[in-house]
């Protein structure tokens, strides 16, 4: 099989799109976060034919491919046991389910596009032993993005506040946080609906959301619901770092209880990932790990055979059909779109 390089994809938002994060694996390489311990070095390379496993450092930035209003584009993460990021599986390894029915698969690509991206920084006192941590977690993304990437920066505790719209200046980000302290409650979901309505000045067609919180929602106005179905309307993919206290911890209150499932339902929904961290030491490598995925994406595009203009929701499903040998792999995906109407 011939190894393909991975990378992003450039989604304009007036076309139907779907999203689906998927890194792939291969016979010929995979891509290792750098969240992944040295234990983790065992490999589907004894068990297959040839398969073998190769550290991966983002890919350089090339041009983006377009498609027409007509096509849905699916953006693949997958990932090994070990939670590595994988590269290199063609198109016959991929199969496109719509609504149940299955589609003829009319591109594939792998670009790394330049991708907007905005930080949601919780700031509320529930992570004032975590904020450093925090802030480190968010340099560390920042450095490990290439010169076309912009970014902007939402902070938030009892309400959002945007700390700095869009900017390739990464160092200019990182100043202003250094300002940031802890306080206060936290209205997370308000924090993500500025961080939606700003995406809309992007300039990048790719467009993402990080988001680094325990999740303890207690002071917004926009409710769950709210904000669910205004994810599921964008063209927008999420990452969370969720930072939560341990299991036993007495003091963990039924927000922050909550805070796993509400991070972890929002990134599903894109075809993002939520990270859990209990130790804040780990948040630099999961943010640069972050990095990478994001830079690291099979899109795959086809034309709806049962399209119709609707209006409404449509579930899609990739399914992954490895080559031998290989041990058991995760996908990640956006679970769907709304097509447009009449």
């Amino acid at each position: 099989m011939t190894g393909l390089t991975a990378g992003g994809k450039c989604l304009p938002a007036q076309l139907l799109v779907a999203f689906f994060c998927f890194c792939a694996v291969t016979q010929a390489q995979v891509a290792a976060g750098p969240g992944t311990s040295p234990g983790a070095a065992p490999t589907a390379a004894g068990e297959g034919q040839g398969a073998q496993i190769q550290v991966r450092k983002p890919p350089v930035f090339t041009t983006p491919f377009r498609v027409d209003v007509n096509r849905v584009l699916v953006d693949v993460t997958v990932t090994d046991p070990y939670d590595r990021i994988v590269t290199g599986l063609d198109q016959s390894n991929f199969d496109v389910l719509d609504d149940k029915v299955e589609q003829q698969i009319l591109s594939f690509n792998t670009t790394d596009a330049p991708i907007s991206v905005g930080l949601i920084f919780d700031s509320s006192g529930s992570m004032s032993d975590k904020i450093q941590k925090s802030k480190e977690a968010a340099l560390q993304f920042f450095q490990t993005s290439n010169p076309q990437d912009e970014f902007m920066v939402i902070d938030f505790n009892e309400r959002p506040n945007l700390v700095s719209g869009f900017t390739s200046r990464f160092q200019n980000l990182q100043d202003r946080l250094l300002f940031v302290k802890a306080g206060g409650r936290t209205a997370l979901l308000d924090a993500i609906y500025l961080g939606m309505e700003e995406m809309k000045k992007a300039t990048t067609d790719r467009k993402a959301l990080l988001v680094i919180s325990d999740g303890g929602e207690n002071h917004s106005r926009y409710t769950v619901r709210d904000i669910k179905r205004m994810v599921k309307e964008s063209d927008v993919q999420i990452y969370a770092i969720g930072v939560f206290e341990p299991l036993s911890s007495r003091d963990r209150t039924p927000e922050e209880a909550a805070g796993p499932s509400l991070l972890s339902d929002l990134a599903a929904m894109t075809g993002g990932r939520m990270f859990a961290v209990e130790d804040p030491d780990e948040l630099p490598d999961i943010a640069e790990k972050i990095s990478i995925e994001l830079r690291n994406e099979y899109v795959i595009g086809y034309k709806p055979s049962n399209l119709v203009t609707d209006g409404k929701w449509h579930r899609i499903k990739v399914k992954l059909n490895p080559p031998r040998g290989l041990p058991p792999l995760q996908v990640y995906a956006r679970t769907g779109y709304y097509a447009p109407a009449d």
